[in-house]
This record gives C-alpha cells, structure tokens and sequence, in this order.
C-alpha cells in the first residue's frame, strides 16, 4: 500500500511541527501507515460510526481512520505539540474529525458522542489500562462503544484475553472475560514505532456481551483484587481481607476452598461478588452453630 492520502509523510510532519515523542506522555509513535490501515480495517465498517481514537499524536491511525472512511473521528490529544498536525488533518478532511485537547482519564464520553460509536487507538502506555478499566467498568451496558481495537503492551494484552488455568490469567481478564468477548489480532513490532520502545505490541479487538451479568463493578474488583493479589494461596487464605469469614463466603459463592484464582473462572468471580454484596447488606450468614 502506498500513500493514503495527499497529506505529508508522517516523518516529515514529525519534523515540520518538532514533535519528539515524550516518555512522559507514553508516547511511541507509529508511522507505518500500511500498519495504521491495517488497524483502521480491523475495526470493521466505519461508514456509520464515530471512531474514537484517544493519543492520536502526529495522526497516523487518525488518517487510516478517514482514509478508511469513517464518518467522524473523535480523537483526544492532551500533547498541544500534536493540535497544528492534527489541524492539517481537520482541514483536508472537512467535518469529519473533531480534536478534544483534554486527558482521556477525564472525557465525558457520551457528551461528545451522538450516535454508534467505535473505539479505535494505539493506547499511549502509561494510560492503557486505567482507560481500559475504567471503559470496562461503565455503570451503563452494553456501552457507548459498539466495539474496541485497541493497541496494548504485549504483557497487557495477553492479560486480558487469558482463559483461567493460564499464567496470565488475572485481574484483566476477569473484567474483560465478564463484559466482553475479546480477541488477539495481531502483533506489531517495537521497529515500527518512534521511538521503538522495549516491548512488542498487540492489537486487540473487543466486543460488548449484551448479556453480561450484572453485578457491582466495583465489588467485582475487590474481589479479583484480593483474589489475584495473593494468586498462590489458596482462596481460603487469599480472600481473608474481604471478610471475617473468608470460609461462609467462599460457600456462598460456590467455589472449593482450596483452589487458587487462577483457576476460578469468570462466573466464579461474579458469585463471590454477589456474595460479598449480600454480607454486605448482612444476607450473608455468618454465625457459627
């Protein structure tokens, strides 16, 4: 593939406006525009949906994004350097890209949104699971977004679509396992980037479950927390520090003693979940005879 658009390569941006990747950003760049499109097609139809891109930086996943023809690109960049690059866009892409200077931890999503929505971005890493969390843990499902390609850390990625039993089984992968159907697509390698940081990168794609169960968000978290915090105890001894009787709610939940998180899988966590809450609001019954 060559040039997609009629716009400046993005090296040349990146030296027209001085925009040096900032570690303190967690910025890396990606100027490979083949690998840009390819992460634009693999978020599926874009004619009718708002694409959501969060660190769009210089804008190279931003133009795949219009170039593949999404109706409207909602980009957030908190680096002011990126605004000028990112205008040059705007302009040769009239009406259809709209740039939020504000932090992505903070962005009233839905205030910016009017219609379907897909979420689409190379997740600046020192933000990517905080984001990632905190999109997974909305008050309302399914969601604002129809579904998610998103770019993590190799690590983080396979975190979150681990299947229990695995090693990298964890915390990620229960909320994720519990909201959405994820997948690993593909990887991208550090020489891609500018700078190449340390790690490999995956995309990873994710669908809402439209029949996720309900249960406290943040309820699911402490339990996964605990759980996971002490991953080889047994959850007899893990799950102490959510309650006096670790046992009576191990029971109510369902689940032997003896296992480790590792081997819980998601619809044990959301029953020692919905335990908690019952003891919380004292149903669970822990007297001794």
């Amino acid at each position: 593939m060559g040039q997609i658009d009629d716009l400046p390569p993005l090296r040349e941006v990146i030296r027209a406006h001085d925009l040096g990747a900032r570690k303190s950003l967690g910025q890396n760049f990606l100027l490979d525009l083949n690998l840009t499109s390819r992460i634009a097609r693999a978020a599926g139809p874009l004619e009718d949906v708002t694409a959501v891109e969060v660190g769009p930086g210089p804008g190279g996943l931003t133009r795949a994004l219009l170039a593949e023809g999404a109706k409207r690109v909602l980009a957030v960049e908190r680096d002011e350097r990126c605004l000028p690059a990112l205008a040059e866009i705007s302009a040769a892409y009239p009406d259809r890209l709209q740039v939020l200077a504000e932090d992505a931890l903070k962005v009233d999503w839905k205030a910016h949104l009017n219609g379907p929505a897909v979420l689409v971005a190379n997740l600046p890493y020192n933000i990517a699971t905080p984001l990632f969390i905190g999109w997974l843990q909305s008050e309302t499902w399914p969601p604002f977004w129809r579904s998610a390609t998103l770019m993590f850390q190799r690590e983080v990625a396979e975190r979150i679509v681990a299947a229990p039993g695995s090693k990298t089984y964890g915390r990620l992968s229960v909320m994720a396992g519990w909201r959405t159907e994820a997948r690993l697509l593909f990887d991208i390698p550090a020489r891609a980037f500018t700078p190449p940081p340390k790690v490999v990168s995956s995309v990873v794609h994710l669908v809402p479950r439209s029949d996720a169960e309900d249960v406290s968000p943040k309820l699911l978290e402490r339990v996964t927390a605990a759980a996971f915090g002490q991953r080889r105890k047994m959850l007899r001894s893990s799950l102490k520090s959510l309650a006096a009787d670790a046992a009576g709610l191990i029971a109510a939940a369902g689940l032997d003693p003896t296992a480790r998180a590792e081997e819980i899988p998601v619809a044990g966590f959301i029953a020692l979940a919905r335990a908690l809450e019952k003891e919380g609001a004292g149903g669970l019954n822990t007297a001794t005879p």
